[in-house]
């Protein structure tokens, strides 16, 4: 029997993995974090299913259930809100399992940055005009910053950043991001992204502060600054460009990947300097 952790996505039910979901139906007991994951997911589990919020628990009390569970020869579904990789307290628990030989799996899950960005239909990364992501935080009660993470020195390679877990402190963030970015920086913050009370606000740096100040919540919000944000001026991507070579779609006399040879690189002529 194994522990399933499972990215249970942003919030809205469906954007829930279908390896998720699968992993869910069949899992006699199910933990979840109950202020941040939606209970029409809970209907996945199967009929009779153990169902705990782990809100109220502590890291021993979640790991105990989990013991008990497997030592009855039950699957457990692990639920956590957004995706594992971060911010999720999953390397605790794993860390704990490990130590005591119990098996377990991951699946990831959809993060709140992307459901951020498709709610205002925006690609971050736009040729020409930015191709890093930063997501990051500031600091908090639970955890601080390590030493060199601090939003300026972010904020000075001026690649778009997703802002977690910082909508309580906007004007600490303005000013942070205002001598790197300028006023008129296209910044956008969402409130719980993609559920059904999902709230937009499309911004500037300059009035990040003034807009955060009049959203729904104090919590549950991700800001998106950058200028790849609402921009229509950038060029085209290389990769559909007709006349560029490429695996699946050879061009000119000599091309990198003649058909029949895609995973196969040929050796650019002689004298190229290729």
């Amino acid at each position: 029997m194994s522990i399933h952790f499972i990215g249970a996505g942003p919030g809205a039910a469906d954007l829930i993995t279908v390896r998720g979901r699968d992993l869910l139906a069949k899992s006699p007991v199910c933990l979840y974090a109950g202020s941040l994951v939606p209970t029409e997911l809970l209907a996945h589990c199967p009929a009779g299913a153990e169902r705990i919020d782990t809100a109220p628990l502590s890291l021993e009390e979640i790991i105990a259930t989990m013991v008990r569970a497997h030592a009855e020869g039950k699957d457990v579904a692990r639920l956590h809100s957004g995706d594992l990789s971060i911010w999720s307290a999953m390397g605790e628990q794993l860390r704990a399992l490990k130590s005591l030989s119990i098996p377990y799996t991951v699946t990831p899950g959809v993060p709140a940055f992307s459901a951020t960005a498709a709610a205002l239909e925006a690609e971050l990364t736009l040729p020409g005009l930015c191709q890093s992501v930063v997501l990051t935080r500031t600091s908090g009660r639970a955890t601080s910053m390590p030493a060199g993470e601090d939003l300026a020195a972010f904020a000075a390679t001026g690649a778009v950043l997703a802002i977690h877990l910082s909508v309580h402190v906007a004007p600490q963030v303005q000013a942070t991001l205002l001598p790197h970015y300028g006023a008129d920086c296209p910044a956008a913050i969402v409130w719980r992204a993609s559920w059904p009370d999902e709230h937009l606000v499309r911004t500037t740096v300059g009035e990040l502060a003034q807009t955060a100040a009049q959203g729904p919540l104090q919590r549950s919000a991700l800001i998106l600054v950058g200028r790849t944000l609402g921009q229509e001026d950038f060029g085209h991507s290389r990769l559909y460009a007709d006349d560029y070579d490429r695996r699946y779609r050879p061009r000119g006399s000599a091309p990198r990947f003649p058909f029949g040879q895609e995973d196969t690189p040929v050796a650019p002529p002689e004298g190229t300097g290729v």
